[in-house]
């Protein structure tokens, strides 16, 4: 057994491993073949489930919940199938009441704050931030340095490039016929390098906003935005040029 801070009433399946100058909290559970690395401060009530692996220096809060395996309703369109077990690389942070499921990786000093949900298939960047309460949907990535904020809804099957900003309470969506299409494959908008996404904007299935553009607080996004546009209103419409190709 490694040298590790092990609290109350807590449960280490015999096959975990948990490296060296680590600190479970009190009533962790860690289940089969789950492996922490050296370092990590692991909170109160957290449940890592079975092959989650978990590198040096992590963070993660109370009552986070990790590598969870998907499970979906009798009625779901899109049938939950057995993923890989999660991966959350050195140094990163999960908050209190997170939750990430298995099939996701959780890049080198990523952010997943309080409270906020990651489905499987996911990939959050080197670097990534994911504020609180966020949900992410499976099969979506997040590039390097972007940052995601407050409240945000963040689709199935979206592609986000590095160094992309997405302000509080956007919202996204993938299914252009709302269910009453079903042979429409599902395709989340795509953000590419640099651009910006203000407060409370709307972006339609499969649209995509260019490098550096802008899309201003409010705006339904129904269309391609170009790349260095500036976009806003509803439906969003040019306004002019964002000046530069963004923070990437």
């Amino acid at each position: 057994m490694n040298d590790y801070e092990n609290g109350r009433n807590c449960f280490v399946h015999p096959s975990a491993r948990v490296g060296s100058g680590t600190r479970l909290g009190h009533n962790c559970v860690l289940e089969e073949e789950v492996r922490v690395g050296e370092r990590c401060d692991i909170g109160s009530n957290v449940v890592i489930h079975a092959g989650t692996s978990i590198g040096d220096d992590v963070f993660i809060g109370d009552n986070a919940v990790l590598g969870r395996q998907p499970r979906s309703g009798a009625t779901s369109i899109r049938g939950a199938e057995p993923a890989p077990p999660l991966r959350i690389g050195d140094a990163a942070v999960i908050g209190t009441g997170a939750v990430v499921y298995a099939g996701t990786e959780v890049g080198r000093n990523a952010m997943v704050a309080d409270l906020a949900a990651v489905r499987e298939g996911c990939v959050i960047g080197e670097g990534a931030r994911v504020g609180r309460c966020v949900t992410v949907e499976c099969n979506t990535s997040i590039g390097g340095n972007s940052v995601i904020q407050t409240g945000t809804h963040l689709t199935g099957d979206m592609i986000i490039e590095e160094d992309v900003f997405v302000g509080p309470e956007a919202t996204t969506s993938n299914d252009k016929y709302m269910s009453r299409d079903s042979s429409f494959r599902l395709r989340g908008p795509v953000l590419r390098r640099g651009c910006s996404i203000g407060a409370n904007a709307t972006l339609l299935p499969g649209v995509e906003v260019g490098r550096g553009a802008v899309v201003g607080a409010g705006a339904v996004v129904v269309r391609d935005v170009p790349a260095g546009a500036v976009v806003v209103g509803n439906p969003a419409a040019e306004k002019g040029s964002a000046g530069g190709p963004g923070r990437g």
